[in-house]
């Protein structure tokens, strides 16, 4: 009897020295541990207005290791390429990249967002990049959102990861790294950012955090260098010397139309290593954009180097599969002010999230037309009780109030501004709901 005893105890001191252990003691997130993967398609993580005014859902594709019993896993999200114009969450490469580190024991989520601009110059590309933002930013919402409620997608939100393939790679270190208003002022004034949403945007999930524990970074680039300030968080990087759309080091983004300037990978790592971030970086010499994308032995270096970078990150000391070699070119860091001066987005009154969970059709049928070019007009489902009309700014300021016991009411645009509103509309027994809106 002595002897099951005994050898029960050390069975339960061997699992909880195995449950004590790094995360991959067992190879888990430093090798492939699952054969398949289990791909959720389609998974609405928000909604917004595109480029032209249009209701746009949002959806990205979910990649989870097939069997796995863990109950707080490393997520990451990828966002595609395609200049802002084109691409999906099924392009090749981030199908690839997903699988890959599904694998390996990682959910992954491929997300779409929003694209296209017009016309095609350097304030509208701003744009473009900044709605990306916004829409990544929602899909990280959105896990956090899930953890705290369903937890459905089993994440440790300790452990969120952003990346991307070029225009892909442009939004996450955006993400990370342009986060005050007083930076991209220098290319939209308040009032122009203001009407897009802010730094932060409505595309769901509002008020949930967008914390993450690194960035990605493959054939990308930053506005401006300086952007990426002490504190940040760690990022890697890998880009082709003779990249001609996003430069290796700094020169204007051309996906056949010059577009803008942009720091490349090369300038983030001269900056990083003057500020003390870690930031591995794997150059691939004399070659163009995206190499992986047309190539398995590129993807085979891509997959091992982000490998490296991540488990480092989780905190594991295998050994590195690809080495980061050493940079080409001279990167020259350009005079830069820090800006101080920026307004910080928070999480405004009437609570704001997606335009999916906002409409609560037993208080409003419908919104015509929305974007409006002058008056609005609500329909009520319920036309035997009072209303309360309320219509807020994107920074939560009440810009009206009115009540109403009519079956429709109209929205006056008089002297508001164009850009995007929030309607909230409450019941006489206090039930309420929020509704997304524009004016032209």
């Amino acid at each position: 009897m002595k002897k099951i005893y005994l050898l029960a105890f050390s069975t339960l001191i061997t699992a909880m020295s195995i449950k004590a252990q790094s995360p991959c003691a067992t190879g888990r997130y430093a090798s492939d541990t699952f054969t398949n993967v289990t791909t959720t398609s389609n998974v609405v993580y928000g909604s917004n207005l595109s480029w032209s005014g249009g209701a746009t859902s949002l959806k990205m594709d979910i990649y989870q290791p097939t069997g796995d019993v863990e109950t707080a896993r490393p997520l990451i999200i990828w966002a595609h390429g395609g200049s802002f114009q084109g691409g999906t969450s099924t392009d090749g490469d981030v199908v690839a990249l997903s699988q890959a580190f599904a694998k390996k024991g990682y959910v992954c989520a491929s997300i779409n967002y929003r694209l296209g601009f017009f016309p095609l110059d350097s304030i509208n590309a701003i744009k473009a990049v900044l709605r990306a933002v916004q829409d990544m930013k929602a899909s990280v919402r959105f896990f956090y959102k899930d953890k705290l409620n369903t937890n459905t997608y089993k994440i440790d939100t300790n452990n969120i990861f952003i990346g991307g393939s070029s225009a892909g790679a442009i939004t996450a270190l955006h993400m990370a790294y342009l986060n005050k208003s007083c930076e991209i002022n220098y290319y939209l004034i308040p009032s122009v950012l203001n009407s897009l949403g802010g730094m932060e945007g409505y595309s769901g999930n509002q008020c949930y955090s967008t914390k993450v524990k690194g960035v990605i970074n493959l054939c990308g680039a930053l506005g401006r260098y300086g952007w990426l300030e002490p504190g940040d968080v760690p990022f890697c990087s890998m880009h082709g010397t003779d990249d001609a759309t996003v430069l290796y080091n700094r020169g204007q983004v051309n996906p056949g139309v010059p577009l803008i300037v942009l720091d490349g990978s090369r300038m983030l790592k001269e900056q990083a290593n003057a500020i003390g971030i870690t930031n591995p970086f794997y150059t691939w010499y004399g070659q163009d954009h995206v190499p992986y994308a047309a190539s398995a032995a590129y993807m085979d270096t891509t997959i091992k180097f982000v490998r490296d970078y991540l488990v480092t990150r989780l905190g594991c000391t295998d050994p590195a599969l690809m080495p980061q070699n050493t940079p080409a070119q001279t990167a020259t860091l350009y005079n830069y002010t820090v800006c101080t001066t920026h307004v910080l987005m928070t999480c405004a009154s009437p609570g704001f999230v997606g335009i999916n969970e906002l409409t609560n059709t037993n208080i409003i049928s419908s919104v015509f037309p929305n974007p409006s070019d002058n008056d609005m007009r609500i329909e009520f489902a319920n036309s035997n009780t009072s209303h309360k009309v309320e219509l807020f700014d994107i920074a939560g300021k009440l810009m009206s109030s009115e009540s109403t016991e009519q079956a429709t009411f109209n929205i006056k645009k008089n002297n508001l501004a164009s850009g995007l509103y929030f309607l909230k509309v409450t019941t006489k027994n206090g039930e309420s709901t929020t509704q997304k809106v524009m004016f032209n």
